[in-house]
């Protein structure tokens, strides 16, 4: 039996303290159930793809984490397996499709196994229909808008044992906050300050897995870089499919050079960034974007009279400087 839902949404929105709050809920009603077993479930997430990809699996391994699972880098032995996909190279769809089907015989000796599949593969036409159809074995899908709701998605195929899917299609997507971080370093961090593209080059996937652009109030995110400087993280990567359209979806919200400006305040010793689309730099021409260079390590900055994207075929002009 498979749980599935496809849902379609419209606009923007942040997701709510009471909705976070339910996700919570969730982990700890899942926490309760592998605590009756006689040993610790371990946890393998691997991960395909881009820095934003492997900052979404620190935070499915940080839910992981608080619900009772040990995370381990051997998949032999994993009570639960989930593959963090990619849709931008072929070559990471293949290997996932691959690693899929070598965890045949795995589910075989240990039916109790959950294993799963999420991140951008899934949010494609089709696919979700095509893992379940090709990989009947699959306890459990889900693209990139409900991360959030990964929580939900665990305890129904705990509880139940039914295949849970859930794809959300949402091209204006929405804004979590709050969840759970399992870090890989302790000096570096990832924080991520908008998701989405709208460039859609005719090359990218991007904007029709990650949603359209939507900015992360920079209070939210100052708020989180203190906070690591306060764990003593060193450097900073921030992350974004366009970073230097920060801000221009939310009316009266910091400008991308502002907010490196106050990022910079905050005295991380390394800030750096990526993605960035250089039709956006004239746009902080004015707000001081190239003084906060100083606090950037192994940064190389070129700039151009014009820029022509053949993807795109769109000529933007921006500063030399």
């Amino acid at each position: 039996m498979t749980d599935k839902t496809i849902n379609k949404a419209g606009s923007v929105r942040r997701v709510t303290e009471a909705e976070m709050a339910e996700q919570r809920d969730y982990i700890s009603r899942i926490r309760a159930i592998l605590a009756q077993r006689n040993d610790k479930p371990k946890a393998f997430v691997e991960t395909y793809g881009c820095q934003q990809n492997s900052s979404d699996s620190e935070k499915i391994k940080g839910m992981l984490s608080d619900m009772g699972y040990e995370i381990t880098d051997e998949i032999d032995g994993a009570d639960l397996v989930l593959y963090n996909t990619c849709a931008v190279r072929e070559n990471a769809e293949l290997r996932v499709f691959g690693n899929l089907g070598a965890l045949k015989h795995k589910k075989r000796r240990n039916p109790d196994m959950i294993i799963g599949v999420c991140g951008c593969m899934m949010q494609q036409p089709g696919m979700g229909e095509q893992i379940l159809r090709q990989y009947p074995f699959v306890d459990l899908a889900f693209g990139t808008h409900n991360l959030y709701r990964f929580a939900q998605l665990m305890l129904k195929a705990v509880q139940s044992r039914r295949r849970v899917v859930e794809v959300i299609d949402d091209d204006e997507g929405s804004i979590p906050e709050d969840l759970p971080v399992r870090r890989s370093s302790p000096y570096h961090a990832y924080i991520t300050i908008m998701y989405g593209c709208n460039n859609f080059c005719s090359y990218c996937i991007v904007p029709y897995v990650r949603g359209r652009e939507r900015s992360r109030a920079s209070a939210r995110i100052l708020e989180e870089a203190r906070g690591l400087k306060a764990e003593g993280v060193k450097e900073i990567m921030l992350l974004g499919q366009n970073v230097n359209s920060y801000g221009l979806d939310v009316e009266g919200e910091l400008s991308f050079a502002q907010l490196l400006a106050e990022l910079d305040k905050i005295g991380i010793e390394r800030i750096r960034f990526m993605t960035s689309h250089p039709k956006d730099i004239v746009d902080h021409e004015d707000d001081g974007h190239f003084s906060c260079f100083k606090a950037f390590d192994n940064h190389v900055v070129t700039f151009a009279t014009r820029f022509i994207c053949p993807f795109s075929m769109e000529a933007t002009e921006f500063c030399n400087p």
